[in-house]
């Protein structure tokens, strides 16, 4: 009898074991199905770079296809939207700019609530800017810039690539920080932007470090001190903004990764730790490097707290310095 007993009891275990293929199946992100990266931002620029640079290296951790999808338009708002009423099934993501903390303070109605819509997964990278000045411009130093403004309040004018751009924003706090009063002088873009500065119509420009740094490189502008609270790898001899004596200052570019609302738990922990291998590659490690930036160094939770004290962090700068997207 108990031999009897046991063979039926292994048989009925066989019936009741996934075969391979569904097991794979369900392992599988959305069934199996490619998985789409919606890039808020045009092709060419550091959210499409950072989509292009771990879309492959995404797809082989995953073993599923990864494909790139560009939305931009009305500052990522576009793209948000899309992802926020995909089928919560893992296989829409948004991959968006630092914007995406803004939006909220700047824009008086969203197409969806950013604190309910989205299931944030990952923060890639962090990207300081860095404050360049025309090469003519008297400032030497972070001091003199403050000096300067304090003595000529409203007078001394900084570019940026327009209205609630990340440029604008690094100005606006730079101006509640060091009680100055500064002109804003928005443009249609940071390439005509950053050429002004260069040709001596704007002095100031809290510019990308990637497109900046090597016009600083070649003398054709100066730069004063970065936007983040650490020295830069690329550009160790310059000073941060809070050793140069901005005590606390902190403005830094990101891209973060989001899944619409409702993906399963288990759908979302496995991405969250595919992209966590995928940053850690050593190539894609030495790119982020290569462009100014730092991996960032967390789970989702820590991804979702940093996103939360960004919006609380900028919805105040934009209410204080009444700051419009027009």
């Amino acid at each position: 009898m108990n031999t009897r007993r046991r063979r039926l009891l292994q048989a009925g275990a066989a019936l009741c074991a996934p075969l391979p293929g569904l097991a794979r199946a369900a392992a599988d992100v959305a069934g199996g199905k490619p998985i789409t990266l919606v890039v808020s931002y045009p092709a060419g620029g550091g959210a499409d770079v950072m989509a292009r640079l771990i879309a492959p290296r995404l797809a082989d951790t995953l073993g599923q296809p990864v494909v790139v999808e560009n939305k931009p338009g009305a500052s990522g708002t576009l793209a948000a939207a899309q992802v926020a009423r995909a089928t919560p099934d893992g296989s829409t993501l948004l991959l968006d700019a630092s914007s995406f903390a803004v939006n909220p303070a700047l824009f008086d109605k969203l197409p969806y609530d950013s604190a309910t819509a989205f299931a944030p997964l990952a923060v890639l990278a962090l990207y300081p800017n860095v404050l360049v000045c025309t090469p003519s411009f008297e400032a030497r130093t972070l001091a003199d810039v403050v000096r300067l403004a304090r003595a000529n309040p409203g007078k001394l004018a900084y570019a940026s690539s327009g209205n609630g751009s990340a440029q604008h924003l690094a100005g606006a706090l730079f101006e509640a920080m060091a009680k100055v009063e500064m002109t804003h002088v928005p443009y249609r873009g940071g390439g005509p932007a950053l050429n002004d500065v260069i040709g001596g119509q704007v002095p100031l420009y809290f510019g990308n470090m990637a497109s900046a740094t090597g016009h600083i490189q070649s003398g054709r502008l100066r730069a004063l001190a970065v936007t983040s609270r650490l020295r830069s790898r690329v550009l160790p001899e310059l000073p941060s903004m809070d050793e140069a004596g901005l005590k606390g200052y902190q403005v830094l570019e990101w891209n973060p990764v989001l899944a619409p609302a409702g993906v399963p738990a288990a759908t979302r922990a496995r991405l969250a730790a595919a992209l966590r291998k995928v940053m850690a590659d050593p190539e894609v490690l030495g790119r982020v490097r290569a462009l100014g930036g730092e991996v960032f160094e967390g789970d989702e939770a820590k991804a979702a707290a940093f996103l939360r004290q960004q919006q609380t962090m900028w919805a105040g700068v934009v209410k204080e310095r009444r700051i419009t997207k027009d």
